[in-house]
């Protein structure tokens, strides 16, 4: 018995492995066209009717999402949590009014800050390819991280210490 339990959790430790090798080798992929230039001023108006403008005093997380994009909802909570310790600015692509998409906040209890790209101009700038995208700019404004997918919360962590 002893042995088939550790023989059942080598495949599952091995399966994992195999998932996360493949998921990294998908995203690395889909970043390969990914706007590699550096951070040039951002000046924009929010979803709440704020200013928006890149302070360079700190490393800055630039998330691409879709209110209706799966995976970007699984991700939710990771930014949520990385907004609360770092500048994070998320840009709402193609996902309806300002209106509707404060109601979405509400309705899912997330309080980042969010810029409408609702033509998908933003997106198409920055050569996003596919929901969600996340760009991780230093405070030079050179861009030291991009993924496309899911990343996890460590990942979020590690990647925005990096670039401190």
């Amino acid at each position: 018995m002893k042995l088939k339990l550790i023989k059942y959790f080598k495949e599952i430790v091995l399966t994992a492995v195999m998932i996360t090798i493949f998921a990294n080798v998908i995203s690395l992929y889909k970043s390969r066209d990914l706007s590699k230039t550096p951070l040039k001023q951002i000046n924009l108006t929010l979803i709440d009717g704020t200013h928006y403008t890149f302070p360079r005093k700190k490393p800055l997380l630039i998330h691409f999402w879709a209110t209706w994009c799966p995976i970007c909802k699984l991700e939710a909570p990771n930014i949520q949590t990385i907004a609360k310790h770092y500048d994070l600015l998320t840009i709402a692509v193609k996902s309806g009014s300002d209106a509707s998409l404060e109601q979405y906040m509400n309705a899912h209890q997330l309080s980042y800050k969010i810029y409408n790209d609702n033509d998908g101009s933003l997106a198409k700038e920055y050569k996003v390819p596919a929901y969600p995208t996340t760009f991780i700019y230093n405070t030079k404004g050179e861009l030291v991280f991009s993924e496309v997918g899911y990343t996890s919360l460590w990942g979020l962590w590690l990647r925005m210490w990096w670039a401190s």
